[in-house]
């Protein structure tokens, strides 16, 4: 599906709500013997849970960790989630209607949104159905505005086909044709205004102005009023400066002072505060500004900032904002009357209109919780929700409720979200070594692989090689979850895996898209929502957004939906995408964690990082040079996938240096990447972080990676520096490290596939049978089929031996 059928798509389903759950992830239940080994379970389960992106593993029932934090001492302060504004489309709808209501109110007109079908009627909808349609001026059959009225979900009868028609030329065509005018009026009134600074600026130069007492001005004759002509040219600045010398005067004192109409205003209403009693509507000059120019100083003559003409004083307004004047009938769209609300002129709404959006985020809440404070909250808020106990509300009745919520405009449903909450900082909901107040019993939690603080580090993840904690990462984070509660589309940094597990509370639930349809999920979101991506363009990356799954479903993105429930783990794979909410008061914990397979996806990772100019939270790099430096440390699987990975690096490095070498780089210097911090070594290009080399300009004090060297900057090759970690010698010779340590695995597969045949020779065989056991301890080869039928049949081999000696004793 294309970009614009996906929006109209899109268009129709917000239009008139429905929700369809998307088809279930697969659920797996581990035997005692599978769960005993995580990292070997996950590999198993694979093939089938990738296919869906998320899966859930219900732990064996005997499985249950104790709950280690201390409930009174956790304090922490959640963010605000305003549930409708997660939205996409919702969020384009609410933007567009403040801007429209922005419109109204600086023209004096504040707006009041119609209603149509018990419904506030859809303005963005409106318009965008109307564009579709060719503009207003196409529609000028009842046949397009019922197509129109179709489209937005409502009947298409003559009395909505009217009312919509009218409310688009009463709401909408004022501001489309301001928006289509504006540019042409904006460079009218910037001229005027540099005339009108030069002018200023010129008479600000000729003339001194003394300081007088307003005494002084209140007495001015009538005869020196007169005098005056009645039409100089008199522009206002953007100040707000009138200042014209006039005429001159004596005072009391006898003393010539001169005078200007900015100090008779000043005499007429005065700096200051107004005195109770006075009449708030005449002495109000905020209020006054509201008339024609010449009420508030008939003797002054102003001209229109556009057509530059000082006639039919009674249509000329005064900006609000700017103080500038406009004729009434020069405005476009023109105004039939004068307004009665604060007025501003073209150039003023422009700039609030059009300001850039700053980036949605969550806003903290003021309010810090224990988790008792929190969880008082928020059962109370989904009882009085719903009129019923929360742990009575099925979850498909709260899953849809979220999702007529959050697509709605009208809705204001607020709530908080306890997330990201580091275990650093806070402790881990599992036991672990440092815990307080361990039973005999948690020992086996504070080992097991399945405890979200080990299995990061595990034998068999390639994480551990990470040398510094990262937080969220390689370290547990904790969220505390309150009903609708949510957590937008995105998948892990570096695309790894993700796993969560719900302590206790109501369930959560996810929906997952498998990495295969992370670029259909990208697409569809940017094409359902065009206008948000344009000013955004990283906005998956900022974990703020949501959209329905229905939406996604019907442009191709394939989607599943999970329940999480508490004492139960959700999987996420290789840059699968997932987003979901909470059913009610929660509390859950999540790692991420990297099997060797994930080693070539992470490289792919980086490359689309450097794309998007993303920052990357390691160098991955340096994790493969890592792992070959530590090739004792790895098993076969580990082994044999930093090989692959090794050779592909070592490939591109040599071609890359040799590309500037020929370019005319000569100055090469060794450099210790890993003792510099992140921010040291980034491509000032696409802002990845070097580790095997760099480029750096001598003149220009800038690095780059070497695939941007080119665009660093225009110095001459021989003004920069290659820094490097290694040589291409020491790759070579890492790389074949690497391989002996894979050649020691395929030795050993071999021999050991060779005694295991019925036709082995016997003798010797028990020896030799030992020897692959030993050598299969120390080259660390993971648990297999291979390895298990050598360990059965060296087990039977020394059995049999032990039965000889007996019989041989017996004789």
């Amino acid at each position: 599906m294309d970009s614009k059928n996906i929006q109209k798509s899109a268009m129709h389903k917000s239009a008139e709500f429905t929700f369809t759950p998307p088809p279930a992830a697969p659920v797996f239940e581990p035997t005692l013997e599978e769960f005993a080994d995580p990292l070997a379970y996950i590999a198993k389960i694979r093939p089938v849970a990738e296919k869906t992106g998320i899966c859930k593993i219900k732990p064996p029932s005997g499985w249950q960790p104790p709950f280690s934090l201390d409930v009174d001492k956790l304090k922490f302060v959640p963010r605000i989630q305003k549930v409708n504004e997660l939205e996409a489309i919702t969020r384009l709808k609410l933007l567009f209607l403040e801007k429209i209501l922005k419109f109204w109110e600086l023209q004096g007109s504040p707006l009041k949104i119609p209603m149509i079908e018990n419904k506030t009627l859809d303005l963005y909808c409106l318009k965008f159905w109307v564009d579709e349609e060719g503009g207003f001026e196409n529609c000028n059959s009842p046949k397009k505005w019922r197509k129109i009225a179709n489209s937005m979900g409502y009947s298409q009868n003559a009395n909505t086909m009217n009312f919509l028609r009218n409310n688009y030329e009463k709401i909408l065509l004022p501001y489309e044709i301001f928006e289509k005018s504006k540019a042409a009026i904006l460079k009218t009134v910037k001229k005027t205004e540099h005339k009108s600074e030069l002018n200023n600026e010129k008479e600000s130069n000729t003339h001194q102005i003394k300081e007088v007492s307003i005494e002084s001005i209140t007495n001015v004759k009538s005869e020196y009023i007169k005098e005056e002509k009645p039409h100089t040219s008199i522009k206002k600045t953007k100040t707000g400066s009138d200042i014209k010398p006039t005429t001159t005067c004596e005072n009391k004192d006898g003393e010539t002072v001169k005078h200007s109409r900015e100090l008779r205003r000043l005499a007429c209403y005065g700096p200051g505060p107004k005195m109770p009693g006075l009449n708030d509507e005449e002495f109000d000059i905020t209020k006054s500004r509201k008339r024609p120019r010449y009420d508030l100083d008939p003797l002054a003559d102003y001209t229109c900032a556009i057509c530059q003409k000082d006639h039919r004083d009674d249509l000329l307004l005064i900006c609000n904002g700017c103080s500038d004047t406009y004729h009434t009938f020069c405005l476009k769209p023109p105004l039939n009357a004068v307004p009665d609300g604060d007025w501003r002129c073209p150039c003023c709404i422009a700039a609030v209109v059009h300001k850039p959006a700053e980036a949605f985020g969550f806003a903290q809440a003021e309010r810090e919780y224990t988790l008792q404070q929190f969880g008082e909250m928020a059962d109370k808020f989904k009882s009085d929700y719903f009129g019923m106990s929360g742990h009575l509300v099925p979850t498909n009745v709260a899953e849809k409720e979220f999702w007529r919520i959050i697509s709605s405009v009208e809705e204001d449903v607020t709530v908080e979200y306890g997330a990201d909450l580091h275990s650093m900082d806070h402790g881990s909901g599992f036991p672990t070594r440092s815990s307080l107040n361990l039973y005999p019993g948690d020992q086996e939690y504070v080992d097991s692989g399945w405890n979200l603080n080990n299995l990061p580090v595990l034998d068999g993840s390639v994480l551990r090689f990470i040398n510094a904690d990262i937080s969220g990462m390689t370290v547990p984070w904790m969220y505390v979850g309150m009903c609708f509660s949510a957590f937008c589309w995105h998948n892990e940094d570096h695309w790894s895996y993700s796993i969560n597990y719900l302590h206790w509370g109501e369930p959560k639930t996810w929906y997952g898209v498998p990495g295969r349809g992370a670029e259909l999920l990208e697409n569809a979101m940017k094409a359902a929502a065009p206008d948000l991506f344009k000013t955004q363009p990283d906005l998956l990356h900022q974990l703020v957004t949501i959209m329905n799954p229905n939406i996604l479903m019907a442009a191709g993105v394939p989607i599943y939906r999970i329940d999480q429930n508490a004492s139960e783990f959700v999987v996420t794979f290789p840059r699968a995408y997932h987003a979901g909410f909470n059913q009610g008061y929660n509390f859950a914990e999540a790692v991420n964690f990297a099997p060797p397979d994930w080693l070539k996806i992470g490289r792919e990772c980086i490359s689309h990082y450097k794309n998007l100019k993303r920052f990357c939270v390691f160098s991955h790099d340096e994790l493969i040079c890592k792992m070959a430096l530590e090739g004792d440390r790895l098993d076969l699987e580990t082994a044999l996938e930093t090989q692959k990975e090794l050779v592909n690096a070592t490939e591109e490095e040599g071609r890359l240096r040799t590309l500037v070498a020929k370019k005319g780089l000569k100055n090469v210097q060794r450099t210790a990447f890993e003792l510099l911090g992140d921010d040291e070594r980034l491509c000032e290009v696409c802002k990845t972080t070097c580790f095997l080399s760099s480029v750096s300009c001598v003149e220009c004090k800038q690095m780059a990676c070497l695939l941007h060297a080119d665009e660093l900057c225009k110095c001459a090759y021989n003004k920069k520096t290659l820094f490097y970690r290694y040589d291409m010698d020491e790759l070579h010779i890492m790389l074949q490290t690497i391989d002996f340590r894979v050649n020691s695995f395929d030795k050993w597969m071999t021999e050991t596939k060779n005694v295991l045949l019925p036709t082995a020779p016997d003798i010797g065989r028990l020896q030799k049978l030992k020897c692959l056991v030993d050598e299969a301890e120390e080259l660390k080869i993971p648990k297999c089929t291979l390895l298990t039928q050598l360990k059965e049949e060296f087990t039977k081999a020394t059995k049999n031996v032990e039965t000889i000696v007996i019989e041989l004793d017996d004789d």
